[in-house]
């Protein structure tokens, strides 16, 4: 296991010393921290178990695995439960994988499942209650369930090394490490990924050893070039959305949380500035990335694109990467695509309603816009996206 205890000092000292006492915030703060603390001891034991039980796991190679990265709110979770269909090619990470990342937990909780079914499925009622009262909340903008594919950020939060922290600390300029690993010292950017890699050997292990690995993270926007020193062979598909579209509906998954924790954030506050200038900072970083990659082993597709041709795009993918199209995954991506047309989303979103406008994106990301022809409306609605 790996923690940044740098990450999380700072965290916590900002949470509880330098902000002024508001008892909500520091109950929920509290209460998850706990939360939190136990499940890295439970999958610290199991991790530990790991290397008694199962010591082959350590060999457990990861050939090409196939990485979809892009900033929030792209198209990123779409494209993975696309992909994810042909469970013949592919080992999709699953929600619950990522939040118990440890073979024997794993294993324990199979076997719970498989004696719960035959006395009516009570673990099945309880995670399905759980889902319902934990995550149905966030059904219209991105729906979790514990047995879908989901993206890695589960792994991330044991290390402090996540954006899904500033759910709880939103103080992206004092914890901008947490966001932006390639920001940090090289022994840090080192250690998370070999920690990173071990969560990955454990997954194949388990659920497909001759299978091609497919992750989703948003995470490794601002973690992609540690990521390719760490997996030389990785395939990475990423996926470019409009910001002006993309960074509102970004700040508005996370200001759902903070309001809850925090009444007094506002929406135009400087969480949701400093949150947007994260956003901003993994456009430039994915696009200096796309100018260096190679063509073998990378893909930039537009989101545009992806919902309106999703067929071509998952098609596209397949041939570019060499990677066997049978003609039963044929049949699953159309009929996965069909059903993806007829959604439509309700969520709209402005930069004005967060403190921003489109003269700011254009001086943070304006190369980008230009080289792309992305229109910048003077006031426009972003709508929500296939996550």
């Amino acid at each position: 296991m790996y923690l940044n205890l740098g990450l999380t000092a700072k965290a916590l000292y900002l949470s509880y010393l330098g902000r002024p006492f508001q008892a909500r915030r520091w109950i929920i703060v509290t209460f998850f921290l706990l939360l939190l603390t136990l499940c890295w001891i439970v999958v610290a034991i199991g991790r530990a178990l790991d290397h008694l039980l199962f010591p082959d796991f350590r060999n457990q190679k990861i050939i090409r695995p196939v990485f979809i990265i892009a900033p929030p709110r792209s198209g990123t979770t779409f494209l993975q439960k696309l992909l994810a269909r042909n469970r013949r090619a592919f080992a999709p990470v699953l929600m619950y994988q990522t939040i118990f990342p440890s073979i024997t937990i794993q294993k324990i909780i199979h076997s719970v499942a498989r004696a719960s079914r035959i006395k009516g499925g009570l673990l099945s009622d309880i995670s399905s209650w759980i889902e319902r009262h934990c995550f149905g909340g966030w059904d219209g903008m991105h729906k979790m369930r514990f047995a879908q594919p989901e993206e890695d950020d589960g792994f991330f939060v044991y290390t402090f090394v996540t954006e899904a922290i500033y759910l709880l600390f939103p103080y992206v300029r004092d914890l901008w490490g947490a966001g932006f690993a390639d920001d940090l010292p090289p022994r840090q950017r080192r250690r998370l990924m070999r920690y990173y890699r071990s969560c990955l050997q454990r997954h194949l292990y388990l659920n497909g050893p001759d299978k091609i690995l497919l992750s989703k993270a948003t995470q490794l926007s601002g973690s992609v070039q540690s990521l390719r020193a760490e997996f030389p062979d990785a395939r990475i598909i990423n996926i470019l959305r409009n910001p002006v579209e993309s960074v509102p509906s970004h700040i508005s998954v996370f200001y759902t949380v903070w309001h809850w924790v925090d009444p007094s954030i506002r929406k135009d506050g400087p969480e949701s500035k400093e949150y947007a200038e994260l956003a901003t900072a993994w456009f430039l970083h994915l696009e200096k990335f796309d100018i260096s990659a190679r063509s073998e082993s990378y893909l930039r597709i537009f989101y545009t694109d992806l919902v309106r041709r999703p067929e071509t795009v998952a098609r596209s993918i397949y041939s570019h990467f060499h990677i066997p199209l049978t003609p039963r995954a044929s049949r699953q991506i159309e009929t996965e695509s069909r059903r993806a047309l007829e959604y439509k989303s309700s969520h709209h979103y402005t930069l004005e309603e967060y403190g921003l406008n489109p003269a700011w994106i254009n001086r943070e990301v304006g190369g980008i816009m230009k080289r792309y022809r992305f229109p910048l409306p003077l006031r426009a609605p972003s709508r929500g996206s296939k996550r």
